[in-house]
């Protein structure tokens, strides 16, 4: 699976006209997870927060979740987790056991293509932290790696989670998208009915910007060797996440190995699919669907999302350029999105 999600070019230009009557909406900007975020937040009469008070609940809750489930930090919740007993239960937090059982809920949606236990042969291959990703693995180090991936080899139940085998489990390509949510969902309790959450390129928005229209995001356009807007997408009181590796590879021999790899297989993916857009309600079911679908592939990543009526935009490199595949959901959503605006 891909271990970077691409950023995002968010087309939320804020425009100064003179004698505007519209007040400037709030913008905080930060660290978290690995990455940066920005919120923007249109005051109503209902919220009277300050924004450095915002700034210090938002970057609190941040805080908070990081430090139940990074990998990067030695007693996280999440590290411990991975260093728990194997058959015996490990109990964890509502946060942490609401995001382990959408991981769950995905990985059996997508025929076991979105794995949170693919660690192993991220490092094998080098594309962990430790780096190192230009050399071939041996198959049987492939095979070996392989017996620890497989959220099927989890257990979660009122007891906590229990690890059948001494797997590594990372929430990385699902925890951003939740962040997302719970920040909107701390916007909401604030008053706030007009915002855009943004964290590592994942996003919601409600209601409205700073003009009254509807917030527009733009999609990158998926190249290695520019970064430019590739297509505007409109944005009302939903979720979107992308999902794209095509920056991270390594060639070997003429070949090109991508670092999204397939936790079925133990293999990088050897597609043509640049991006993957998913709009839902919740950014942290769009996240994962996103990062899934990336490692499906065109075909069976699109009848994923027709069984299951999910919005999806899949970006194929075609020759020297691109072309689109949008699911039925996807093109409705664009019908009523311009529809309301």
């Amino acid at each position: 699976m891909p271990n970077k999600k691409f950023r995002l070019f968010l087309m939320l230009t804020v425009i100064l006209l003179a004698g505007c009557d519209r007040e400037l909406p709030m913008v905080i900007h930060g660290q978290t997870m690995g990455t940066t975020f920005t919120i923007k937040a249109i005051r109503s009469d209902n919220s009277a927060i300050e924004t450095e008070a915002l700034k210090m609940l938002i970057e609190r809750e941040l805080f908070d979740l990081n430090r139940l489930m990074s990998t990067y930090i030695v007693d996280s919740e999440l590290s411990r987790l991975n260093r728990s007993a194997v058959n015996e239960p490990f109990a964890v937090s509502a946060d942490t056991r609401i995001v382990l059982a959408k991981a769950l809920q995905i990985y059996q949606m997508s025929a076991e293509k979105f794995d949170a236990t693919v660690g192993p042969l991220v490092n094998l291959w080098g594309f962990g932290p430790g780096g190192g990703g230009d050399k071939i693995p041996e198959q049987e180090k492939v095979a070996v790696a392989l017996q620890k991936v497989g959220m099927n080899k989890l257990s979660l139940d009122d007891q906590g989670v229990t690890r059948q085998v001494d797997s590594y489990i990372d929430l990385s390509a699902i925890v951003k998208g939740y962040a997302v949510d719970r920040i909107g969902e701390l916007l909401k309790k604030q008053g706030f009915v007009n915002y855009l959450v943004e964290i590592g390129g994942e996003l919601k928005a409600n209601g409205r910007n700073e003009q009254g229209k509807t917030w527009t995001i733009a999609i990158e356009k998926p190249s290695a060797l520019e970064r430019a807007p590739y297509k505007a997408i409109p944005l009302r009181n939903m979720g979107m996440a992308t999902s794209g590796d095509y920056r991270n590879y390594f060639e070997k021999e003429g070949k090109r190995y991508s670092h999204t790899l397939d936790p079925t297989t133990g293999y990088p993916i050897a597609h043509n699919v640049a991006s993957v857009t998913v709009i839902a309600e919740s950014t942290m079911f769009a996240d994962g669907v996103a990062t899934a679908i990336n490692v499906m592939g065109l075909e069976d990543g699109m009848a994923m999302a027709e069984a299951n009526n999910i919005a999806v935009l899949v970006i194929i490199k075609s020759g020297a350029g691109f072309s689109e595949h949008l699911s039925s959901a996807f093109t409705e959503y664009l019908d009523r999105a311009y529809i309301s605006e």
